[in-house]
């Protein structure tokens, strides 16, 4: 069928999507098993369907068209045509109209109705039953793209990951709160681009923004009649466009392309949170939005036996099938478009065990972990892993191959029990602050490989961390059920907010515990976006569904001034930066190195090294180590050649009480303070400390010294 208004030819069955060749758009979908494929165009406002054709060709289980008279701005969207057999895996309705998986851009957003589903709701045999309702007027419309963007002068950073800081943070809540930004502004891409936002980026240091998912995505239904929203994003519906909520002007993709590039003008990465794991349709009861009713039984893992099901590994109700090489493929097209088209520089994988997954067990030369590893452009740009899901076996923190970053949940969770006081995890921690060699030293990988975190969007912020002993999830109406129980936090003696000083200074205390412990950390660090400002969320630590000052970072002038930490964040990263000790690019041994002393030693308060006595301590709270400063010329940037560098000297008080260290007996060395978290950031003790002299750590409290060199004593 061909409605009188379009032209259409065979066209092409590549490159799949929507193409814009500068005089017509070829179209391309994907079906094994479709029988016949319509393409739907709308008006500008995407109300009313204007024109209506069947893609004439079928090549390669690919449908096809091209419309001469198509440009960009046209907006589309496809109905299949095929079996409705859930039985056999096959849930097509034509009524439906789907979302193209290759869409650059959307225009509108889904309305909620018992149309978008391919089975009568509330029949009795669910969705073995059939819905005949249009669904088009609630789906939002695809968008046709022009590509072209003005890229010259793009200069990516390509920071070296151990030189790399990661700040998480969400695009929308970012800038919610920030009365400096136009508010038409707030909350988009365009925000993030403006010069005073940009600036704050630069100014405490960090080199890379980790954006929570921007890939389209769609707001549950359940969420939505209860007024609220996932505001995380990890519901994705499309995999290649934008979500229309982060852009100011709608459609306009241009948007995203200018933060990058304002980005990389300041020497800032961009990474994205993508979530390839699964899609916003859900199980077998989920709506018909877009994959389910072009080929269910391929792109999404059904369980074998029966595929009216579907295997869900993740929690949300379905596996997106990366089995089948279109669905592999789909994903590596939209990895590669994101580089090479939108310029990230990386990217973080939303429960990326699944994605590894084959038959059914983790597997680290799976398909899709092999196709990035030899992909020539893919593996040239960061890749990190959270390397856990839901299914059996899920927890592979380790285990990713070569090449890759992995959150490293044991960091974040010793490192809370440490200074939250418990016993007994020295030799734990020791292994966390020297980069988890038990867990990633094989293969070649290196130090940077863990990814280090004390806090990120999933559980509290560091405000929280030292506020609540337990969560506060009133607000997402799920009886405070959702979210970890266990959280590893202490409220320093006062549940949520006080005006009692002491405890806010032990609080403060404790955040700069926290801190210091990430920075001085062998590895990669990542800071949650508005830890530095003190931010809270209320002790809500699943605030996935608050797009509204609970979810948004709180910048008011007042909340910094009492809790932030700016001045301390920027200080540490700026330690990090000069002191390559901290940083690594081989796991730290033990063993002495050319200038006659180990690359690490562990010590006693006693100013002695650890014995294995010592080690097994079960009470122990405290830990002291010496850094070599004797750093490969490989691992220094070129002002770094020819001169002598520090080496460092760390004392970590859990304690309760107040505990003397002594400086080390067999080094003949001065030592200067560089950090006590005891003090705010300035008010450390000024002059020299010599071997065998004592520095008296307060308790609950890190401090760290550097060895001066004989100029440095002599001025």
């Amino acid at each position: 069928m061909r409605a009188a208004g379009l032209h259409v030819r065979s066209g092409l069955p590549y490159p799949l999507g929507a193409t814009w060749d500068g005089r017509g758009v070829n179209f391309a979908l994907f079906s094994a098993h479709a029988e016949r494929v319509d393409l739907c165009v709308f008006d500008r406002a995407g109300r009313r369907e204007i024109d209506r054709v069947t893609l004439p060709e079928y090549t390669d289980e690919v449908w096809h068209g091209y419309l001469p008279d198509a440009r960009p701005g046209t907006l589309y969207g496809y109905r299949v045509y095929g079996p409705y057999d859930p039985g056999r895996g096959h849930r097509f309705n034509h009524h439906k109209l789907l979302l193209d998986p290759y869409a650059k851009a959307l225009a509108g957003r889904l309305i909620w109705s018992d149309a978008h589903f391919g089975y009568r709701v509330g029949a009795a045999r669910e969705d073995l039953s059939f819905d005949r309702r249009d669904n088009a007027r609630g789906v939002p419309k695809c968008v046709v793209v022009d590509p072209a963007f003005g890229w010259s002068g793009d200069r990516p950073p390509r920071t070296h990951p151990s030189d790399t800081t990661v700040y998480e943070l969400h695009v929308r809540g970012f800038t919610m709160g920030r009365e400096d930004v136009p508010k038409w502004l707030r909350g988009t891409f365009s925000a993030l681009a403006l010069p005073e936002v940009v600036e704050h980026f630069y100014d405490i240091g960090v080199t890379a923004i980790e954006l929570l998912p921007v890939h389209a995505a769609v707001d549950d239904r359940h969420l939505v009649q209860h007024g609220l929203s996932n505001y995380w994003g990890y519901n994705s519906i499309g995999f290649f466009a934008p979500d229309p909520r982060f852009l100011a002007a709608a459609g306009e993709i241009e948007e995203f392309k200018t933060m990058v590039l304002r980005l990389h003008d300041a020497g800032i990465e961009v990474i994205l949170d993508v979530v390839y794991n699964h899609t916003a349709e859900g199980n077998q009861l989920g709506p018909t939005l877009s994959f389910r009713g072009i080929d269910n039984a391929s792109y999404y893992r059904l369980t074998p036996g029966d595929p009216r099901y579907y295997e869900d590994f993740t929690g949300c109700g379905n596996a997106f099938n990366l089995h089948h090489p279109r669905v592999m493929q789909l994903v590596m097209d939209s990895l590669r478009y994101w580089v090479e088209e939108m310029h990230v520089d990386g990217f973080r994988f939303d429960l990326a065990t699944t994605l590894a997954r084959e038959a059914q067990d983790f597997d680290p030369h799976g398909g899709f972990l092999d196709a990035v590893r030899q992909d020539p452009c893919l593996s040239r740009v960061k890749l990190i892993a959270e390397p856990w899901d839901v299914g059996p076996g899920g927890y592979q923190v380790g285990r990713f191959p070569p090449g890759w970053l992995e959150w490293n949940d044991r960091f974040r969770d010793v490192t809370r029990r440490f200074w939250r006081g418990d016993g007994g995890l020295i030799g734990d921690m020791a292994d966390r602050l020297s980069g988890s060699a038990d867990l990633f030293a094989r293969q070649g990988r290196r130090p940077w490989a863990s990814l280090n975190f004390v806090t990120a969007h999933d559980g509290f912020t560091l405000e929280d961390l030292v506020s609540y002993d337990g969560k506060h999830n009133e607000a997402n109406q799920e009886g405070n059920r959702d979210g970890a129980s266990e959280n590893y936090s202490w409220n320093c003696g006062v549940e949520g907010p006080t005006e009692d000083e002491a405890v806010l200074a032990l609080r403060r205390r404790q955040k700069r515990n926290f801190l210091a412990s990430l920075f001085i950390a062998q590895g990669t660090p990542m800071l949650l976006a508005g830890d530095e400002l003190g931010n809270s969320q209320d002790g809500n630590n699943n605030a996935y569904c608050q797009d509204n000052p609970i979810g948004w970072v709180d910048w008011s002038p007042e909340r910094i001034a009492r809790h932030g930490m700016i001045p301390f964040v920027r200080r540490l990263i700026a330690l990090r930066k000069a002191h390559p000790t901290l940083r690594r690019q081989r796991f730290l041994t033990g063993r002495a190195t050319s200038n006659g002393l180990a690359d690490v030693v562990w010590i006693t308060p006693q100013g002695v090294a650890k014995t294995e006595e010592d080690w097994n301590f079960p009470d122990a709270r405290c830990l002291a180590f010496f850094l070599n400063g004797n750093v490969p010329a490989t691992e220094r940037a070129p002002e770094e050649l020819d001169r002598e560098l520090p080496h460092l000297l760390l004392f970590l008080n859990a304690l309760h009480d107040d505990l003397p260290f002594v400086v080390p007996l067999d080094l003949d060395l001065r030592w200067r303070v560089l950090i006590d978290t005891a003090v705010e950031l300035g008010h450390e003790p000024r002059g020299d400390f010599a071997t065998g002299d004592t520095y008296k750590v307060a308790a609950r409290s890190l401090v760290m010294l550097r060895s001066v060199n004989p100029t440095e004593r002599r001025a």
